[in-house]
C-alpha cells in the first residue's frame, strides 16, 4: 500500500496475545489515568508495537484488515479526515463478532481550530458521531497552536501565513476535563508539547487531570532525551511517532538529510544480530522508556 502525504492513522498492537494495552482497572496493569498508556508484556511475550500507514482511499479496508489481524488500538484524528471510515470498520467488526468495544482502545484528537472553549465539546461530539462511539478511550490536543476557527483546517491570510487564534490552551484543557467527567472520554492527553508548555499546563491553578501522555516525533536522530526525562518525572508517557525516522515531507524536511533506516551503523548492528532494523529501533525505544508508534505502508509487513 502506498503512503499518503499526510499523517493518517496508527494502529497497535498487532497481536493482543503478545502485547496488552492497559486500560483503567486492567489486571496486572496500571490505570491509564495513573500511569498513562503503559504497555505491559503478557507472560512469555515480546512487547513490540507496529503501525500501519495507508492512503485515505484505503482506510476502511485497512482498518478492517487490521482488526481482523489482531490490532486493538486505533489512533486517529479529526484532521486526518478518516474518522468515518474508522467508525464503519469498528462497527462492522463488532457486529461480526470479531471484537468487542471494551477490547478496543480508540484515540482521536482535537484539532487546532477548535481550541476555543465553546468549540471543544462540539468537536468531540462530531468525532464521536463519525466514529459511531459513545466515548473514546483517549482524547488528545493535537498541537499547542490555536488557529482561527472556520471550515479550513489550515487557515492562512493573503500572504499564506497561518491565521492563529488568541486562546489559552489551559482554558481548552478545562473543557477536556469536563468532557472526561461527563464520560465522553476515558483519558486526556497532549501532542507536540514541549517542556515549557507541559509545565505551564501542569502548573495551571485548579488542574484536575494531568495529561496521561505526550505524543511527539522521536527517533534516534531526534531522541528527545530531555523531554523524555521530564515526562518520566511527571509520570507522563512519551509516545514516539515517526519512530522509524522523520516524515520526509518536502515542505518541512531537506530531502538530502540522512534517512534513519539507511544509517550504516544501525544496519550493521541489525545484520550482526540477525534482527530486522525496524524491530531493532523499536526495541531501542522501549529500552529507554518510550512507546514507539512506527508506521509501515506495506501490507506484507
Amino acid at each position: 500500500m502506498m503512503a499518503t502525504s499526510f499523517l493518517p492513522w496508527d494502529l497497535a498492537p498487532i497481536n493482543p496475545k503478545r502485547v496488552s494495552l492497559c486500560s483503567p482497572g486492567s489486571p496486572g496493569t496500571h490505570s491509564v489515568d495513573k500511569a498513562g498508556l503503559e504497555i505491559r508484556n503478557m507472560p512469555g511475550s515480546a512487547s513490540r508495537v507496529l503501525g500501519l500507514k495507508v492512503p485515505k482511499s484505503k482506510s476502511l479496508e485497512a482498518a478492517c484488515l487490521a482488526l481482523e489481524a489482531g490490532y486493538r488500538h486505533i489512533d486517529t484524528a479529526y484532521a486526518y479526515h478518516i474518522e468515518e471510515e474508522i467508525g464503519q470498520a469498528i462497527q462492522s467488526k463488532i457486529k461480526a463478532g470479531v471484537v468487542k468495544r471494551e477490547d478496543l482502545f480508540i484515540t482521536t484528537k482535537l484539532w487546532c481550530t477548535c481550541f476555543r472553549p465553546e468549540l471543544v465539546k462540539p468537536a468531540l461530539e462530531k468525532s464521536l458521531k463519525n466514529l459511531q462511539l459513545d466515548y473514546v478511550d483517549l482524547y488528545i490536543m493535537h498541537y499547542p497552536v490555536p488557529m482561527k476557527p472556520g471550515d479550513n483546517d489550515f487557515p492562512v491570510d493573503e500572504q499564506g501565513k497561518s491565521l492563529l487564534d488568541i486562546v489559552d490552551f489551559c482554558d481548552t484543557w478545562e473543557v477536556l476535563e469536563k468532557c472526561k467527567d461527563a464520560g465522553l472520554v476515558k483519558s486526556i492527553g497532549v501532542s507536540n508539547f514541549n517542556h515549557r508548555q507541559l509545565e505551564r499546563l501542569l502548573n495551571k491553578p485548579g488542574l484536575k487531570y494531568k495529561p496521561v501522555c505526550n505524543q511527539v516525533e522521536c527517533h534516534l536522530y531526534l531522541n528527545q532525551s530531555k523531554l523524555l526525562d521530564y515526562c518520566k518525572s511527571k509520570d507522563i508517557v512519551l509516545v514516539a511517532y515517526g519512530a522509524l525516522g522523520t516524515q520526509r515531507y518536502k515542505e518541512w524536511v531537506d530531502q538530502n538529510s540522512p534517512v534513519l533506516l539507511n544509517d550504516p551503523v544501525l544496519c550493521d548492528v541489525a545484520k550482526k544480530n540477525s534482527e530486522a532494523l525496524p524491530w531493532l529501533h523499536s526495541d531501542t525505544c522501549f529500552s529507554v522508556g518510550l512507546r514507539p508508534w512506527p508506521r509501515v505502508s506495506k501490507r506484507m509487513r
